[in-house]
């Protein structure tokens, strides 16, 4: 069931809802999240970041994802997350990427338009699709945020680029929220009314309250990505296991739970973003 950004997207806009991202590090992290999936009868993309690429750790880590996409019995797209440069996205593919997300948005506007339009060309030739940034989602420790999407360049960037999805700034950021994060909902329906229905992709997804969730994908919200939760569930769950007298010393073993906290934290997000049963 390894599919791409451009049939997993279109599912979402057939249906309404929203598809959880995940993005993935190891083995563990991807059980965790597919256990969920199969489990809820949902569509998941999992995601990896640009320096496990320029650092060879995605070497390993793209062959289980696409064996645990292969086998599995539900929708399971393989996508670069903020990919900064032509390299990534190169390398990605080489791997098995079915999906690829350039990130243009700290270029200026024309050169971001330039580059996007350029990597959403090089995808077409694969039928893939790809997803773009307008408005620089930064991280919560920034002391200032960029000014949030103009619901009219937006439109502009997607005519322009012919994205597939579009990751927007609405209030949203990386990272653990240092309080709960406004998010511009009339923001994200403007957007999304003056792009032509364009989907949206809201970064940022650990730490947003449930039911602005649920309010950000009723204005056009497509895909969500959760990446600080997935750290979190294994980080916490590890150190629990590590200050158990009684746990194995085998690693398989070891990590039992740490899989298992994964695979609650994906149930919740499915749940949260609409996805269960639409697979």
């Amino acid at each position: 069931m390894l599919v791409t950004l451009k049939q997993i997207i279109a599912l979402a806009e057939e249906k309404s809802f929203c598809i959880p991202a995940f993005n993935v590090y190891n083995m563990e992290s991807v059980m965790g999240v597919i256990y969920a999936a199969e489990e809820l009868k949902a569509p998941v993309i999992l995601q990896v970041y640009p320096r496990l690429i320029n650092q060879g750790t995605a070497d390993y880590l793209a062959p289980i994802v696409l064996e645990a996409a292969k086998r599995a019995s539900v929708p399971v797209c393989f996508h670069l997350d903020h990919g900064p440069t032509e390299i990534e996205v190169q390398r990605s593919l080489y791997l098995g990427a079915t999906g690829i997300m350039i990130d243009g948005s700290t270029h200026s506007y024309e050169e971001n338009v330039a580059l996007t339009r350029h990597i959403v060309e090089l995808c077409e030739a694969l039928n893939i699709g790809c997803e773009g940034e307008i408005g620089h989602v930064g991280s919560v420790n920034d002391d200032v945020m960029d000014e949030l999407t103009d619901p009219d360049e937006a439109a502009d960037f997607a005519k322009k680029t012919g994205v597939t999805c579009l990751a927007v700034l609405v209030g949203n950021a990386h990272g653990h929220y240092k309080k709960p994060p406004k998010i511009d909902i009339d923001r994200i329906k403007a957007i999304r009314e003056k792009s032509g229905g364009v989907p949206l992709v809201l970064h940022g997804g650990s730490g947003i309250p449930d039911e602005t969730v649920r309010e950000a994908i009723k204005a056009g919200i497509r895909k969500m990505n959760i990446g600080t939760d997935v750290c979190c569930a294994f980080s916490d769950s590890a150190l629990a296991s590590l200050n158990d007298p009684k746990r194995s010393l085998a690693i398989d073993l070891f990590m039992k739970p740490v899989i298992e906290s994964i695979k609650e934290l994906a149930l919740s997000k499915i749940r949260l973003t609409g996805a269960e049963g639409k697979a």
